[in-house]
């Protein structure tokens, strides 16, 4: 055989092996990365956060025809507090509201709208209310046009907020129970302390006491690594199980029109493993319902999907 031909074959033969040298050991390289030991609930950094969320809404015909999008943007700043006992300080920059693919618009109520936040036991505050997210502040919502908001679409501003923080409900130390603070290895997965909560769901005038969203049995896993921001993340999915609410709005002092139905939220978290923050956060949702309108004779059914996209940013418009 010709000696250059022998001498390629051979060349050829030393880089496949030193290939597949670089490959087991790429490969056990990566397996002792992913097989290691994670903290998923450091003592979160000092730096001041700045977080971008869009909140997407869209409700269907009885055939299933998309009825249009409603959005929901929402831009906070958080300067995160030295005294745990105070909570963080987080503010509101700006609030602009899309309904059915119309123009966007401002809510100005709500912008440089500061208040503080921490986990609680029961995440309410003195007040009752959810998070310590004040209710008179969504009281008589109106567009920068001066348009008052319906009372539903009222309601889901006050909710992208609830939405907003129930993330960290899942991504830090579990006050009541199991949570992040139990998932230490990719793979490993509980069920969370908020299972079968029921948190109640009134908001000022506009949707009555006795309203309520329980959760079903909510699952917290540990689902890998990812890269956010150049920031290394752990990535946590999170399931709601079967949930169901009961709502009863009140449009009118002297109406009240009561909504029941079911529930199945989920999504995934990533939180630099670092700092101890969230980088990027998203849920999807689906709702059924049925609500019984005072003066007629049929209840109306309602599927509604919901899905929102919460992203660390590093500034603000």
């Amino acid at each position: 055989m010709n000696r250059k031909i022998i001498k390629l074959l051979m060349t050829g033969l030393l880089l496949l092996s030193v290939v597949s040298c670089l490959n087991a050991q790429q490969n056990a390289n990566a397996q002792k990365l992913l097989k290691q030991e994670f903290n998923l609930v450091p003592l979160h950094s000092k730096k001041t956060q700045y977080y971008e969320m869009v909140s997407k809404m869209q409700q269907h015909a009885p055939d299933g025809t998309p009825l249009g999008w409603d959005v929901y943007r929402l831009y906070l700043r958080c300067i995160p507090s030295g005294d745990t006992s105070s909570g963080d300080e987080y503010t509101c920059l700006k609030f602009t509201v899309m309904l059915h693919d119309s123009a966007e618009v401002l809510i100005p109520s709500l912008t440089n709208w500061q208040y503080r936040f921490k986990l609680t036991g029961d995440s309410k505050d003195s007040a009752k209310q959810l998070f310590g997210i004040a209710h008179s502040k969504f009281e008589n919502l109106a567009d920068q046009n001066g348009k008052k908001l319906p009372a539903a679409n009222a309601y889901a501003v006050y909710n992208a907020f609830i939405d907003f923080h129930t993330m960290s409900v899942f991504a830090e130390s579990s006050v009541n129970g199991k949570g992040a603070q139990n998932l230490h290895h990719i793979g490993d997965k509980v069920v969370h302390g908020s299972s079968f909560s029921k948190p109640p769901v009134n908001v000022g005038s506009q949707v009555a006491e006795g309203s309520y969203f329980k959760n079903g049995e909510i699952t917290l896993e540990l689902k890998g690594l990812s890269l956010i921001n150049e920031k290394v993340c752990g990535l946590l999915g999170y399931d709601s199980g079967e949930s169901s609410f009961y709502m009863v709005m009140k449009p009118m002092a002297n109406m009240q029109i009561p909504t029941k139905g079911s529930s199945h939220y989920w999504g995934d978290i990533y939180k630099d493993l670092a700092s101890g923050w969230i980088q990027k956060a998203t849920l999807h949702e689906m709702v059924v319902s049925q609500t019984t309108i005072p003066g007629m004779p049929q209840k109306v059914n309602s599927v509604v999907e919901r899905n929102i996209v919460i992203r660390n940013v590093k500034s603000l418009p």
